[in-house]
């Protein structure tokens, strides 16, 4: 749904405030230029923000100022199991390839035949999906802390196992909620290191009721079609790792070379944590501007 449009000097700007699929309808922040003058056909295609668990799509705020003013359009949804009205029941609508098609829904709502993806933690993993599986709809991919689900369960061995606790706990439903909360409520911090709750999540997750969806996206991975972690991506693709993510390992980052069949960059951030949006905006901002712009 649009919400108008207006001109600003000779650039058109809109605003696209949500989307619909499935009787599901997603909530979108929607900045910058629709149709830069004098950009090539592949810089006036919109850049799409994936946020990962815990986050919306506020977690690029400080990303998309930079875009825009590089004449870069994003949208960045609040995803399955974020937005109050797409926050279905069942654990298996919360699969992979749901969560892969909501995007190409997106971008269908946006009239755009191809995107630049980009998707941090969980959001990363979805763009994964999605650039393996709708090649010919996604112009480049950038994808931040999270590497290629194959090169991830080939890590398992290699350090990843132990950096994935939390994910059985994830399953308890009912009981990793009241846990998660209790430790944004108390004002203790986080109980669970991969949560990085804050006073932000209290409002932004706990408060606004998406808790349950996004632990959804955990729980359905029992769902996930076995295949993806096979599939090769083949559209030019950058790969952000930070190596103080105490969630991620880098036998997985490193792995994520061997499962791109296009041009392919490799970026390590040193003394970063897993919060790589907040922590380097402007690192992360200039390597989706050049990724875009290696695709044209």
């Amino acid at each position: 749904m649009r919400a108008g449009k207006f001109i600003k000097g000779s650039i058109t700007m809109s605003t696209l405030t949500e989307f619909s699929r499935g009787g599901l309808t997603f909530d979108v922040v929607d900045s910058g230029p629709v149709d830069a003058p004098g950009g090539s056909a592949t810089s006036n295609l919109p850049v799409v923000l994936l946020h990962g668990f815990p986050e919306r799509a506020s977690c690029w705020d400080a990303v998309t100022p930079l875009l825009n003013e590089a004449g870069l359009r994003t949208v960045a949804p609040d995803q399955r199991g974020y937005s109050p009205r797409a926050r279905p029941e069942r654990v298996r609508d919360y699969r992979v390839s749901e969560l892969a098609a909501d995007v190409i829904a997106l971008a269908d709502e946006l009239a755009a035949p191809r995107i630049h993806l980009v998707g941090h933690d969980w959001g990363a993993m979805v763009a994964w999906a999605v650039a393996a599986d709708y090649p010919e709809r996604i112009a480049s991919l950038t994808a931040l802390a999270v590497p290629h689900p194959g090169a991830y369960l080939r890590a398992m061995l290699r350090g990843q196992l132990l950096r994935s606790w939390y994910m059985g706990f994830f399953q308890l439903r009912g009981i990793a909620e009241w846990a998660l909360t209790k430790g944004v409520t108390s004002g203790r911090g986080p109980q669970l290191g991969p949560a990085g709750f804050t006073e932000q999540m209290r409002t932004e997750i706990v408060e606004y009721g998406a808790l349950t969806g996004g632990l959804n996206w955990y729980r359905a991975l029992r769902f996930s079609d076995p295949g993806l972690r096979n599939r090769k991506v083949v559209v030019p693709t950058t790969h952000i790792w930070s190596e103080n993510d105490a969630f991620l390992s880098r036998a997985g980052a490193r792995g994520c070379a061997a499962m791109v069949d296009a041009p392919y960059e490799f970026i390590v951030l040193e003394g970063v944590d897993h919060w790589i949006p907040q922590r380097q905006p402007a690192t992360v901002a200039a390597a989706i501007i050049e990724r875009a712009a290696s695709a044209e």
